[in-house]
């Protein structure tokens, strides 16, 4: 029976009473982990052990759970077959709570002991590089969780191992287009030539926000909050724009015209002085109109001016376009628009 045998010769009374040792057990367990230890870590000078803390204790609630069942199950006579059967279950419950455990762990070191680190030595944190490395933790602790329940229940790795190798080369033709996904992200990101939010622009002139950069492909989001996936491989070999590199400032380009007989002096002067009135303009570079064409119809200008931010720009020019059209028909110049003069002979 086990080691209540002696003072309840019932086995299911025995059980009984072990089930509810273990529940108060495990009750005083989670009453620790959710209410103390944090109290404990918020004493600390930083918060990478609250946010570690807030992410495992549930992992490790149940595993206490599973474990508590099991010694109370172990107390009930079983037969070696089914008792194997049993053992095996909780094993296998015990490896997958241990594996969230274990991600979760890695993943709050990484990710947030990587952030807190950025953040005190006032570096740049790579989103995009963080997304990576949880991609990859996934991956590895998917496939370890595997193996271990294969091995819990009797299954030999070790020559699936061997099987695995002797057929590398082939899994790895079939892969080939996969590994090289995987290899295109790696090199982006080492490259550090994208980044999770950066605008940029694709070869068929598609643009969009990063929003996503995973092992096997980068996710975009369209202007038109659409959502565009690209295989690594395709955008680490073809040639994109990233809008937000080398910094976020950026040139907004108005051309307009006005017509032959105006001033281009005053004209100048005047549209340089509604530049200055442009909310996220940039003093340096400095704001300036050049005289470009003597068209048919029109003499053409073109403005030219920086604004802080990229994501400004369309704003911007909506505003340029405003005050420069605006003062050009307050002070009385002309705006030509095209016209065709016909002359008819007697």
């Amino acid at each position: 029976m086990g080691v209540l045998e002696v003072y309840f010769p019932n086995e299911y009374v025995g059980s009984l009473v072990v089930l509810l040792i273990v529940f108060i057990a495990v009750r005083l367990f989670i009453f620790i982990v959710s209410k103390i230890l944090p109290k404990l870590a918020a004493k600390t000078k930083t918060d990478i052990d609250d946010k570690i803390l807030a992410k495992v204790s549930r992992p490790i609630t149940w595993i206490a759970m599973i474990v508590g069942l099991r010694f109370v199950i172990g107390q009930v006579g079983l037969g070696e077959t089914y008792a194997a059967t049993v053992d095996g279950i909780f094993a296998t419950l015990i490896i997958v709570f241990a594996s969230f455990l274990i991600y979760h762990i890695l993943d709050s070191i990484i990710v947030i002991g990587f952030s807190e680190f950025g953040k005190k030595a006032k570096l740049s944190i790579d989103l995009s590089l963080i997304q990576f490395f949880e991609s990859m933790i996934k991956i590895l602790v998917i496939v370890g969780t595997f193996l271990a329940i294969l091995s819990t229940w009797g299954i030999e790795i070790g020559p699936l191992l061997a099987g695995l190798g002797v057929a590398g080369i082939a899994i790895a033709f079939a892969l080939q287009p996969t590994l090289s996904n995987i290899f295109g992200g790696i090199s982006m990101l080492l490259d550090k030539s994208v980044r999770v939010g950066d605008l940029i622009k694709l070869e068929d002139g598609t643009s969009g926000r990063i929003q996503k950069v995973n092992l096997r492909s980068t996710k975009l989001i369209t202007f038109d909050n659409e959502l565009i996936i690209v295989p690594n491989s395709k955008l680490s070999e073809s040639n994109i724009q990233n809008i937000a590199l080398p910094e976020p400032k950026t040139r907004v380009v108005v051309p307009f015209g006005v017509a032959y007989g105006s001033d281009i002096a005053k004209v100048k002067r005047i549209v340089l002085k509604e530049l200055s009135k442009i909310k996220h303009k940039v003093d340096e570079p400095e704001p300036s109109v050049k005289f470009l064409e003597m068209a048919d119809s029109s003499l053409n200008f073109k403005a030219y001016f920086y604004v802080d931010s990229y994501e400004n720009k369309l704003s911007s020019l909506d505003e340029a376009n405003t005050l420069i059209y605006n003062v050009l028909n307050k002070t009385g110049i002309e705006i030509p628009f095209p016209q065709v003069d016909v002359n008819l002979k007697k």
